[in-house]
């Protein structure tokens, strides 16, 4: 079975033939729960994201923010693996139609297995995967897989990479660009930042693929604000922390739901 790299393209395109950014939400695999989790995407799906980054719970996430560890904790006592990821993906897939993609450090993927992985990914019915921390020029191998499994290959720019390595990165690149907002780990802030914009114009001028702005983002009018300069806005603390500060599940389905449509609206106010 192939991924599903065209649906994330024509779901990219969509949005920009409606002149509008594309919200993108990341919520982690496991958390609360493998079936609760599953039940988040359908949420913020329900209220509005167009994509889904799974997370893949690691115990060293180095660009993750005390919020998204929590979860990541969370998920990872309560015992989730590689293959409740790919049911997260599958089940997630099969209820909303949009795509998803695995958002994962490359270490759990090297121990896995790269071929393995890619093929229960597209199996799974997965878009492709965002990998922060695979330097581009020991990304061949991942590559040649996921292009061979139809997934796209994310990768991330940051305001301190040089122009000459963005058109690398975006080089190698497919689906989309994820342009980090500033140096630093994930969270919700007051602001977005002007690098996020600067960024963004630097990475256009390297290629076609749309460029989506991550970390920081939590409320539609930053949503709205990054619309303004970016072809998707990414949003993951603040799911999850909508997700911790609810006294139980229901209440917390409810308020992502309920955030990923202020948003939604916000990414339409650019």
């Amino acid at each position: 079975m192939s991924g599903n790299i065209e649906l994330l393209n024509t779901t990219l395109a969509a949005a920009k033939a409606a002149d509008r950014a594309a919200l993108i939400a990341y919520l982690p695999a496991g958390f609360p729960t493998v079936g609760g989790g599953i039940e988040a995407v359908k949420a913020v799906v329900a209220g509005g994201a167009d994509v889904v980054e799974v997370g893949l719970p690691h115990s060293d996430p180095v660009l993750d923010g005390p919020v998204i560890q929590t979860a990541d904790d969370i998920a990872l006592r309560g015992g989730v693996r590689i293959a409740d990821v790919m049911r997260t993906v599958r089940e997630a897939y099969e209820a909303t139609g949009v795509p998803i993609l695995v958002m994962t450090y490359w270490n759990p993927i090297d121990r896995y297995g790269v071929e393995r992985f890619t093929a229960e990914l597209a199996e799974a019915g997965g878009a492709g995967c965002i990998l922060p921390d695979l330097p581009v020029q020991e990304s061949a191998l991942w590559r040649e897989h996921a292009d061979k499994h139809s997934l796209a290959t994310v990768f991330v720019v940051a305001p301190s990479s040089q122009d000459a390595r963005l058109a690398t990165i975006t080089a190698a690149g497919s689906g989309f660009v994820y342009a980090a907002s500033l140096m630093g780990v994930t969270g919700t802030r007051a602001s977005v930042g002007a690098q996020a914009q600067d960024l963004v114009g630097r990475t256009r001028a390297t290629t076609d693929l749309p460029v989506c702005v991550g970390l920081g983002v939590s409320n539609a009018a930053q949503a709205a604000e990054v619309a303004g300069f970016a072809d998707g806005v990414i949003v993951g603390s603040a799911f999850v922390k909508a997700m911790l500060d609810a006294p139980d599940e229901a209440a917390g389905l409810a308020a992502v739901r309920s955030l990923a449509g202020e948003l939604a609206e916000g990414v339409r106010k650019r």
